[in-house]
């Protein structure tokens, strides 16, 4: 008997996938652990595998769609076997979704033809110019000479449009009595065009979550300079014994998660009748892709080395590139970072990565001169940072008490070794 192979939610939280690749055609065979097409969801791309067998009737999809959860990608069956039935199915359910909307299109269509009635008028004549009553009466309570307007209306009528772009732009008012040199203008030749492209899967996920955490938890920030001289220096001793070169990034996630160590308060989550304060420490670290943004998780980042975290970080940058983290890669955060100081970004605040209540947002480094405590000038090397928090979980003293203690980590970079 013929059967529909549908898409499956393939993460936690997808609701619809982007048709990567079709690798089934009609006519083909397929057995039960077939790959039949690769899917772009809110977070990877990844292999549809068949739980079906049976040959391919028909296919319902193509390559770039946009398919919602549990939609057909397939038919199969016997070979020859009629599925005419499954496909009518489909579009009865599709039909009376669609019918539902009926009236707010109703509702739509009769406020366009409430503006149309204001601006559909029987053509005037103000000398040799004809306009809409409503034009002529905006343009006098404006001061407008509607003379002057260029009217885009049937035959040239001048409309209400016509002196609202004119009101915007105004021009100066002649007499009808004046005489107005005509003015030689070139001719401009140019075209208006622009270039659309689907929004992805991974994108649409992003911006649903951030929206839901930038208007649905009260966001503060707050702000500190770090000295970075001494971990400049620490670094470079580190990088001549590590394994793996360790970058200013996995110096931050290091001190890091050693100021939540001294400050669980920040390591928590809001979760409506209750909060979680996480006895682990998971840092996710934000990577830029073409897509937006992804973040893999360093898991008990407080418990492991610089040189490990240098290697973990590297591996996932690699993945995040070639779109090859798995889902359990991005998931259990309980605290963000987001570095943008390679980028020439020297200050900025991060939108928070839930459910963490934090996500610290680091800038770029630069040159200072200030005098040290024997008064003596010296060239200091200031990073800024700003902490996100949820005031639901995280109080402003809290906060800044954490950074204090990541400021300290990091102008003393020994503190995080002992």
């Amino acid at each position: 008997m013929a059967e529909a192979l549908r898409l499956p939610r393939m993460s936690d939280t997808m609701e619809e996938g982007v048709i990567a690749e079709i690798n089934m055609k009609v006519g083909d065979n397929i057995e039960t652990g077939d790959v039949v097409a690769e899917v772009e969801t809110d977070k990877a791309t990844m292999e549809m595998e068949s739980f079906q067998e049976g040959t391919v009737l028909y296919i319902a999809v193509s390559k770039g769609d946009s398919v919602p959860v549990n939609s057909i990608m397939a038919i199969l069956g016997k070979k020859g076997e009629d599925f005419q039935d499954i496909l009518n199915s489909e579009k009865t359910i599709s039909k009376k979704s669609d019918n539902s909307n009926n009236n707010d299109v109703k509702e739509e269509n009769s406020e366009i033809l409430i503006e149309v009635k204001e601006e559909k008028t029987v053509s005037s004549f103000d000398g040799r110019i004809k306009a809409s009553p409503l034009a002529k009466k905006i343009a006098k309570e404006n001061n407008i000479e509607i003379s002057l307007i260029n009217g885009s209306g049937e035959d040239g009528r001048i409309v209400k449009k016509d002196v609202e772009k004119a009101i915007e732009q105004p021009q100066p008012v002649v007499s009808k009595t004046e005489t107005r040199e005509k003015v030689s203008l070139p001719t401009i030749i140019a075209e208006e065009s622009f270039s659309e492209i689907k929004v992805s899967q991974m994108r649409k996920i992003i911006a649903k979550r951030l929206g839901e955490s930038k208007f649905g938890a009260p966001h503060f920030y707050l702000t500190i300079e770090v000295n970075m001289n001494k971990a400049i220096e620490a670094r470079s001793a580190m990088n001549e014994v590590s394994l793996s070169k360790i970058s200013f990034n996995d110096l931050i996630i290091k001190a890091s998660a050693s100021a939540l160590r001294k400050h669980p308060d920040v390591n928590g989550s809001w979760l409506g009748d209750k909060i979680r304060y996480n006895n682990h420490i998971h840092i996710g670290m934000a990577i830029a892709v073409d897509e937006g943004l992804v973040v893999p998780v360093i898991k008990f980042a407080d418990n492991k080395s610089l040189t490990h975290i240098a290697v973990e970080s590297k591996d996932f940058v690699i993945k995040a590139k070639s779109k090859k983290l798995m889902p359990e890669e991005m998931q259990g955060n309980t605290f963000s970072i987001s570095n943008l100081g390679m980028m020439g970004i020297s200050e900025f605040t991060a939108i928070i990565n839930p459910p963490d209540a934090c996500i610290l947002a680091v800038g770029g480094m630069k040159k200072e001169l200030a005098f040290d405590e024997n008064k003596k000038l010296v060239e200091n090397t200031i990073m800024k940072m700003t902490l996100s928090c949820d005031h639901r979980v995280v109080d402003g003293a809290v906060g800044s008490l954490f950074l204090k203690t990541l400021r300290e980590n990091l102008e003393n970079p020994i503190r995080m070794l002992v």
